[in-house]
């Protein structure tokens, strides 16, 4: 019951991930209707219910569009868990400022990268000029697209690419 289930708005666009309890309580008060179910269903003493993998909102939510938020996860998420200094993937890694704090460097998505505790102390307090290490990929901000921010579960849920493709 606490498997991952696709929100859609009335116009299709995915706008939230709900546990399966919760989107069938959303179907029985007519407040979502079923638009997938590819997991089976549960029985209940007096009826069967379909569980969702997909729902769609009987009504039209207004929300203003989602915009990633800068943490930990996230900058590691953007950085597909790899040092950006040397390439490599780690279960220990750290969150480095190209520019340091010390040296007037802000903590924006364009100025932190992923970093290996080995890359991040050999680079220390230093510019990447002073220390020759350049980050492989340049840092930006993350796309606020449907697929990056819902794409975390796209393993598991397969079926929800053509709900998230385009928006």
């Amino acid at each position: 019951m606490k498997q991952p289930v696709l929100v859609l708005n009335a116009n299709f666009q995915p706008i939230n991930i709900t546990t399966t309890y919760r989107a069938i309580n959303l179907m029985l008060a007519k407040k979502a209707t079923l638009i997938l179910n590819g997991r089976g269903v549960i029985h209940s003493v007096s009826r069967t219910f379909p569980l969702p993998s997909v729902i769609r909102l009987t009504r039209m939510i207004k929300r203003p569009r989602p915009i990633v938020k800068l943490t930990r996860k996230e900058i590691f998420r953007r950085d597909n868990y790899t040092c950006q200094y040397c390439g490599r993937k780690s279960k220990t890694l750290t969150v480095d400022h190209v520019i340091p704090r010390s040296l007037g460097g802000k903590t924006k998505w364009h100025n932190v990268v992923t970093a290996c505790p080995r890359c991040n102390h050999l680079k220390g307090g230093l510019t990447p000029e002073q220390s020759r290490m350049f980050p492989i990929k340049m840092p930006k901000r993350p796309p606020s697209t449907a697929t990056y921010l819902f794409g975390k579960h796209l393993n598991e849920n397969l079926e929800w690419e053509n709900f998230l493709i385009g928006w």
